[in-house]
């Protein structure tokens, strides 16, 4: 009998959604075709890629002691194992050109799609009332966690012999910035502008500290979440911010969604996601000098329509269910193409201790100050330090998921995306008066 229940219990055994036997299977036939160069450029042939890899590499982040506790389990993994296999070219290049068009690339741009599907699926899941009163405070969250990254970034750099000025140039804007095209690349423009100096010369070193710090902002999400775990009271349910409040997914009211309704929220998305390219390519493409982003006018408007109540329960119970999915399995091939497109050599060339020290200083700045101001306005600390913090001073979208998936949070990804783009936008406002004014 003993041995009956061993052979059912190894049976039953799971791996990618599969019994362990057919994944493995799976697994091997995926491979095979990825390393003997005939698996195929498509989507489809991509996607076999994909899959082979992070339901491996996630597999085993998930088992080694510590780090799937401390570090950041699965996901990071995934997202660091890749970029390792990048580095050593242990992933056939053709593989690499082919995850980076399809995840990130300008003309499929899977992470597009994944975003809009977890923008939508996590504000509709709030009550209104909880949501109007988590937006309204989050924009002093993400003041103050800027102004700590500022003071402790110019504090470090007096050690070094670094003027304020220059700490706050080089250092605090690129890492605050809100990521590499909302924040490094356009804070080279205004650098010319305002200079005349090339802007090679300021993006080459600002995407380097950037570097640096994205790397520590991970590794301070999945901190973050262990603090958590050990003290429940300073975070919530890992889906809202409020203090007080509570998460009401419209599948807690046992909305019974069909089929069309997938459809429908999918079309919603898809709809809002057209609200913001509008509003930021034609009607308000600039605000004060600074561009805004199609996502934070697209996480603005589905504010709006969840405030207003016109999305039916049956749509919005829907979304959630769409952003479990994609968050929960999509995920680790995200931090697919996140590994694929992150360069570890650009890492090791700016490690020296200054710069790692500067950034290190200017991200427990960001933990701090917007830990601080979140719980003040009634935020859990350490998702207000997550989101309004670590959001902003990290690589942008892709710093958003990585740091998301190693605190187990991608739930706020909406709040995560506000920090890269609003924040984003508020710091090259002030980076267009620095520049002005310190140069």
């Amino acid at each position: 009998m003993a041995e009956s229940k061993e052979t059912k219990g190894l049976s039953e055994l799971k791996l990618g959604g599969l019994p362990v036997h057919l994944a493995i299977a799976a697994i091997l036939l995926c491979g095979l075709t990825m390393y003997l160069g005939v698996q195929s450029s498509s989507m489809t042939g991509t996607l076999a890629s994909c899959f082979a890899l992070a339901v491996v590499l996630n597999e085993i982040g998930e088992r080694i002691p510590i780090w799937n506790t401390y570090i950041g389990g699965g996901l990071l993994l995934v997202f660091f194992g890749v970029a390792l296999m990048k580095y050593f070219n242990i992933l056939p290049a053709d593989t690499v050109a082919n995850v980076n068009s399809f995840i990130i690339g300008d003309e499929i741009n899977f992470l597009e799609f994944f975003i809009v599907c977890l923008i939508v699926g996590s504000v509709l899941a709030l009550d209104r009332d909880i949501l109007l009163r988590s937006f309204a405070g989050y924009l002093p969250a993400i003041l103050g966690g800027l102004l700590v990254a500022g003071f402790l970034g110019i504090v470090t750099g007096l050690i070094f012999g670094i003027r304020p000025a220059d700490s706050l140039i080089k250092y605090v804007l690129p890492i605050m910035g809100g990521g590499n095209g909302a924040g490094a690349v356009p804070l080279s423009e205004i650098y010319e502008n305002v200079t005349g100096d090339a802007k090679a010369n300021y993006y080459g070193f600002a995407i380097i500290i950037l570097t640096i710090a994205n790397i520590f902002a991970i590794i301070g999400s999945a901190l973050l979440n262990t603090a958590g775990n050990i003290w429940p009271k300073l975070t919530g349910d890992k889906k809202t911010l409020l203090r007080k409040g509570s998460n009401i997914a419209r599948d807690d009211k046992k909305v019974k969604v069909t089929t069309d309704d997938l459809f429908g929220a999918l079309f919603v998305g898809l709809a809002c996601f057209c609200v913001g390219r509008l509003m930021s390519k034609v009607v308000l493409p600039e605000i004060a000098g600074a561009q805004i982003h199609y996502f934070a006018y697209m996480i603005l408007f589905v504010v709006l329509l969840a405030a207003l109540g016109v999305i039916p329960d049956n749509i919005r119970a829907a979304a959630k269910k769409i952003q479990s999915f994609m968050s929960g399995y999509m995920g680790i091939i995200i931090m697919v193409g996140m590994g694929c497109d992150f360069d570890i050599a650009d890492l090791f060339t700016a490690l020296t201790p200054g710069n790692v020290l500067m950034a290190l200083m200017i991200v427990i700045g960001a933990i701090i100050g917007a830990g601080a101001v979140g719980y003040l306005v009634g935020f859990y600390p350490v998702d207000s330090a997550l989101t309004a913090g670590l959001c902003m001073a990290n690589r942008g979208g892709n710093g958003d998921l990585a740091c998301l998936g190693a605190a187990d949070r991608m739930d706020l990804i909406a709040y995560a995306q506000l920090s890269s783009r609003l924040g984003g936008g508020i710091v090259l406002i002030i980076a267009s008066f620095i520049f002005s004014f310190m140069l």
